[in-house]
């Protein structure tokens, strides 16, 4: 190749020059006469001496190029066919003969560099408008301000505007799009409210930026001012700012806002339903988006690939199998099922759904996934307790050479810690610093939470210790993990490390420390950290109203437990529940039972959870009538169907009450298999009342069932001891 551009430049003469006339990239720029041999002035081929050598030594081109060169056609020809470094070269060219280019050349080079995010040739092109004079332009200023901002460089874009003699509206646009994209939207709203200061009055465009900035960091006050903006300047009506309008009023959660001006609209196309569709899909109102869907078609507008996605997603969240498998129907109709994003999306609804079959049948005929769509699939097995399906389908992914991303392996980290899996966590921990994510807070998060769930929490400590940078996750993850392993104070003592480095915890945080305080029985720093939460100005509610009555009542005071709960503004299940089972921890199942009808008085439908609680309530009371009668009532009055902890609770019941028989036939009688707890109860039982053969068949059935179980050997030992039967005791020790 070195050797032809040698020939070509000794003689240009012998070489055709194709450049202004051929009409695909595969033809050369330069052909020889004789020999056919091709060159191209941007292959990656070339040596890096030939294009210093193109401006300085075509010779006798350059009269052709400068004859050739019109009012900039060609440069712009060249810009659109992709050959951006030639439309360069040519510039350069008609400076060097000192011969003016026209305006149209610059643009056709600005918005060439603009659309291919090229910014060190966006460089070169305001060098040469330096050079000729024409960086003073005010529109071509405006043009390079636009094209420094689609290229990323925000900073480059500021000090054009701040260069230029005067503004347009088109530059204060440029620059308020170039922040918005860039996240800096409360500069861009700033920008905007400076330019309306200055007099010049907003455009469709800027209209557009500015409203879309305000969706983005739920700007409420400020949207709702520049809406009335819009109104006086008769911009309402326009379909791409009204959608703009909706869009914003979504993202900031007020949906009858979004309604009211979707409402309003003359005209709407697709874009306006589908910003309207994902408004009420995104705040969870699945089923009003699948309805508003059926509306679109009935107005006779044409969904989308964006449409169907949209609602896809809203189908998962509020697995909504049958209308996702009528979706799946238009789409096959529609002839988008093909498009990867769309399988993607149809892969999550039907694992979100519990379809996880109908998910990997979907998943298979996609001819090349992505890694939303790998992760899509993977994420369903994680989510459904499939953690050995999930690393298999990893082990696939790698095998195709797919890239995994920090999605991925957040996603096979709580597959690994929902199946205990420690050493494919290590394998997985190893490919994560392969990656280059080891740094990543997210990915990190996740290590710590897989390492704690396995039970080595050493290993969590480390990638704690490791991280550069922390957020309120990271430290609720490993005081989290402490936790779990029932390390209370090393939780407590993390957590007050935290508040010496000033971060804030959150509401998720607050549970966690909570949980921690009522596993050990901390109440003087559970008393601490409820005053925290009132002092931080924390908004008590729900989750954490909730951890804070079970914290009380596991540290025995009842009636600070019952001081939160009757200040609830709102209960769920999870608050009546948790002051229930604190009154049968401390025996008090009368007032358990009185909460229980006022709970049925209000209308609260009682969970699983709900109804152990009661019952073990009603046996550490002795109320065998009263628990009898809400054993008997779960499925009929609320269709709960009892399941093994609820007879173990039943056992506990009679047990306690001295009614072993009963308790035994009960068992027997068990529509399920009784398993280890069930027969413990009784064994448990048989020892306080001193029946030996009660003891003895309970005892053979949970060795059966869990042969290690130490307690059962302990029981059953104390029984034969207080019997006197000293033969059977030695060989129960033994």
């Amino acid at each position: 190749m070195e050797q032809l551009w040698q020939e070509f430049f000794s003689d240009p003469s012998q070489w055709w020059d194709n450049r202004f006339i051929k009409k695909s990239l595969k033809y050369p720029d330069f052909k020889h006469k004789s020999t056919h041999e091709g060159l191209w002035i941007e292959s990656w081929l070339n040596p890096p001496w030939v294009k210093a050598k193109m401006i300085t030594s075509l010779g006798g081109l350059r009269s052709r190029v400068t004859g050739s060169f019109g009012n900039g056609d060609i440069v712009s020809k060249l810009c659109q066919e992709g050959r951006l470094i030639e439309a360069l070269h040519m510039v350069e060219l008609m400076l060097q003969q000192n011969i003016q280019a026209p305006i149209d050349a610059y643009v056709a080079l600005l918005k060439a560099c603009a659309r291919r995010k090229a910014l060190v040739e966006g460089k070169q092109v305001h060098a040469l408008l330096v050079q000729s004079g024409r960086d003073s332009d005010v529109f071509l200023g405006s043009t390079l301000l636009d094209m420094y901002a689609k290229c990323g460089s925000v900073v480059d874009a500021l000090k054009v505007f701040n260069m230029m003699p005067e503004h347009t509206v088109f530059s204060w646009t440029a620059l308020m799009s170039a922040y918005a994209e860039h996240g800096q939207c409360e500069e861009a709203i700033n920008l905007f409210q400076r330019m309306q200061r200055t007099g010049i009055a907003p455009d469709k465009v800027s209209f557009v930026v500015v409203i879309k900035a305000c969706g983005r960091i739920a700007a409420l006050e400020e949207g709702k001012e520049i809406h009335s903006h819009i109104i006086k300047s008769g911009f309402e009506s326009d379909v791409v700012v009204g959608s703009s309008l909706v869009g914003m009023y979504a993202k900031c959660g007020c949906l009858e806002d979004a309604c009211a001006v979707f409402n309003k609209m003359n005209e709407r196309d697709a874009v306006s339903w589908n910003v309207m569709i994902t408004g009420y899909a995104q705040q969870g109102f699945g089923k009003k988006a699948l309805a508003l869907y059926e509306q679109m078609k009935q107005e006779g507008v044409q969904p989308d690939i964006i449409t169907y996605v949209v609602l896809l997603n809203a189908c998962g969240r509020i697995a909504a199998l049958e209308q996702g498998e009528r979706l799946h129907s238009y789409i096959i109709r529609s002839g988008f099922e093909s498009a990867v994003i769309v399988g993607s999306a149809l892969v999550d609804m039907y694992a979100k759904c519990g379809h996880i079959g109908l998910a990997r049948q979907v998943f298979n005929k996609m001819q090349e996934p992505n890694v939303l769509s790998w992760n899509a699939m993977i994420a369903g097995y994680a989510e459904h307790g499939l953690g050995k399906e999930a690393l298999a389908l990893y082990e696939q992914m790698i095998q195709q050479g797919a890239q995994a991303n920090d999605v991925t392996f957040v996603v096979l980290l709580k597959a690994c810690a929902s199946i205990v899996a420690l050493e494919q966590g290590q394998q997985l921990h190893s490919h994560i610093n392969e990656s280059g994510f080891g740094l990543d807070v997210i990915v990190s998060s996740a290590l710590i939470d897989m390492y704690a769930k396995c039970g080595s929490i050493e290993h969590a400590c480390q990638v704690f210790d490791n991280m550069s940078e922390r957020d309120v996750v990271s430290w609720s993850v490993m005081i989290g993990g402490y936790a779990q392993q029932g390390l209370g104070k090393e939780a407590l003592g993390l957590y007050e490390q935290m508040k010496q480095l000033d971060v804030q915890p959150d509401n998720v945080l607050y549970v966690v420390l909570l949980n921690a305080c009522a596993s050990i029985a901390a109440l003087d720093q559970g008393k601490q950290l409820h005053s925290d939460i009132i002092r931080s100005g924390f908004e008590l509610g729900g989750i954490v109203d909730n951890a804070l009555i079970d914290m009380y009542a596991k540290c025995g005071c009842i009636e600070d437990a019952r001081e939160v709960f009757v200040k609830m503004n709102e209960r769920d299940v999870v608050s009546w529940t948790a002051m229930i089972s604190g009154y049968a921890e401390e025996g008090l199942g009368k007032e358990a039972l009185t909460l229980w009808e006022q709970m049925q008085r209000e209308g609260m439908k009682p969970n699983e959870v709900t109804y152990a609680s009661i019952l073990s309530a009603c046996s550490h009371s002795g109320l065998v009538d009263e628990g009898r009668h809400l054993f008997d009532s779960m499925f009929k009055n609320h269709g709960v169907t009892p399941t093994v902890d609820h007879y173990a609770c039943m056992v506990d019941l009679l047990g306690r009450a001295g009614c072993l028989t009963d308790a035994e036939n009960f068992i027997n009688k068990m529509p399920i298999q009784p398993d280890a707890v069930v027969w413990m109860a009784l064994l448990g039982a048989a020892r306080n009342c001193g029946h030996v053969e009660i003891g003895r068949r309970a005892f053979d059935c949970v060795v059966k069932l869990e042969p290690e179980n130490a307690s059962a050997y302990v029981l059953l030992s104390n029984i034969y001891a207080a019997a006197g039967r000293r033969n059977e005791l030695a060989k129960i020790r033994k």
